[in-house]
């Protein structure tokens, strides 16, 4: 039986000739394995060598394997421990378990018995460290400057970026105008083993064809009018590290032949030259348009497509990811402070609700631009909601078609001679009830500040908590 990946295993029995015997086995399956003659002389290998598996016998003189493992595990707590156990000593065994045995086998046994046994365990190891090796590069990843999210949505991309940015699969960044995907260009480069190598950037959609395949693939002198001496392209200056191509989807058909070339054989010419040239490149492509539909519509390459779309992140909206409104608002803010020499400490509570309730239709890069207007032009200590840019307020005064809908849809019926404070408490509670809690469908509802309805609601809850008082005085 083949075991997975070579690993470390521990084997300790103070019985030698078995104690050969088995390593022979495992070590006949690419494992390299240590021997112990006892608990105390197997600390001292997990102390000074990376140990994955420990296979270790019940009983043994000076320290039994229970015993062995309690501290094993505390040296080396994501190591995995089977115990070896001979007639009468299963039960042990068993409890064992509880303490963080792996399982255990029993003597004597045949060696695809214990052969499976090990495989198993060491499926189970490559997992933990797979996974620990995962959640560290995700948290490097949010190191990276500028990557700021915690939202379920971009954990998903900061975990699928952390697994392939070591590779040299070709990537395409797919999302909304807006949403981050030169960022996130930039932390694939950073978080490969290119990072010392040059991360070159071109905007696909800013040059038109004849300069746009000078820049990827340079030029001769006199390849052109202009072309008054050579000039290396972005491929040339990126060998070894990372070409990151926004807007691919704006790449003409002369220029997506060349590109699907280099995708191929690695190889260019520059615009007159006749040379070939060599140039290893991690391609990293962006688009905010769907590339598939493009190629039903034969406005690009099927085979080119075939070989940018290698691996595709999809980068959410904003609107998907509220939860990194706050912190991208508070990123920002400590940038731009900074930046204009402002004592700004923070945001209202409204201003926050406000950001929370917009949908951000031009997304990170919209509210970035929201909040260095804020900070230069607000007054106070506090960004407020007067401070941002009009369109998100005017937006917000309108209700959706839900809201309407809602506004329409319930009335109420209420006697005359009815209190005021009684009709207004009343009207909240029923419209809220209909909003289904909702406080800022609510306010919008009503006409009135979400702050409004929470300090209306803090007002009955009070007044319910006196009478509550007033009532258990009486009563005793």
């Amino acid at each position: 039986m083949d075991i997975p990946v070579p690993k470390n295993v521990l084997l300790v029995d103070d019985h030698k000739p078995f104690r050969d015997s088995l390593a022979k086995i495992l070590e006949g399956k690419g494992l390299r394995v240590f021997s112990a003659n006892d608990g105390e002389e197997a600390l001292d290998t997990l102390r000074k060598e990376e140990i994955h598996l420990v296979l270790t016998d019940l009983k043994m003189p000076r320290m039994d394997g229970v015993e062995l493992l309690k501290v094993a595990k505390t040296i080396r707590p994501e190591v995995e421990v089977i115990l070896i156990t001979g007639y009468g000593t299963v039960d042990t065994a068993v409890t064992a378990m509880k303490d963080g045995a792996y399982d255990y086998i029993q003597k004597p046994f045949k060696p695809q018995e214990i052969l499976k046994l090990v495989r198993k365990a060491i499926e189970k190891q490559s997992l933990v460290l797979e996974n620990r090796i995962l959640q560290e590069r995700i948290k490097d990843f949010q190191k990276v400057e500028k990557i700021v999210g915690r939202s379920p949505a971009m954990r998903r991309v900061l975990e699928i970026v952390a697994q392939v940015a070591p590779s040299l699969a070709t990537i395409l960044i797919q999302g909304e105008s807006g949403t981050g995907k030169e960022v996130i260009a930039q932390a694939i480069h950073d978080l490969s083993p290119r990072v010392n190598k040059p991360f070159i950037k071109v905007s696909c959609a800013a040059l038109p064809e004849t300069l746009l395949e000078a820049e990827l693939f340079g030029y001769e002198r006199g390849a052109f009018t202009g072309a008054i001496a050579r000039k290396e392209g972005r491929f040339e200056l990126a060998d070894g590290g990372t070409l990151f191509l926004d807007e691919i989807g704006e790449v003409s058909p002369t220029v997506q032949v060349k590109l699907l070339r280099v995708l191929q054989v690695g190889e260019f010419e520059r615009l007159g030259g006749t040379k070939t040239i060599r140039a290893e490149v991690r391609l990293v492509t962006a688009t905010n348009m769907n590339l598939l539909e493009a190629v039903e519509r034969k406005a690009f390459r099927e085979d080119l497509f075939s070989r940018l779309n290698v691996i595709t992140l999809t980068l959410p909206p904003l609107r998907e990811r509220e939860g990194d409104i706050p912190l991208l608002a508070h990123h920002f803010l400590e940038i731009f402070k900074k930046k204009n020499n402002k004592e700004v400490k923070g945001f209202t509570q409204e201003a926050l609700e406000v950001m929370l309730r917009y949908s951000w239709p031009r997304n990170v890069r919209q509210l970035e631009n929201a909040i260095e207007r804020a900070v230069v032009l607000t007054r106070g200590e506090m960004i407020a909601p007067e401070d941002l840019p009009p369109e998100i307020l005017k937006a917000l005064e309108m209700p959706t078609a839900q809201e309407a809908a809602l506004m329409d849809e319930k009335t109420i019926s209420i006697s005359l001679g009815t209190p005021l404070e009684a009709i207004e408490r009343r009207v909240i509670e029923e419209t809220l009830r209909h909003s289904r809690g909702d406080k800022n469908v609510a306010s919008k509802i009503l006409g009135i500040s979400a702050r409004t309805i929470y300090r209306k609601i803090e007002e009955e809850k009070k007044e319910g908590e006196k009478e509550n008082k007033t009532s258990d005085k009486m009563s005793n």
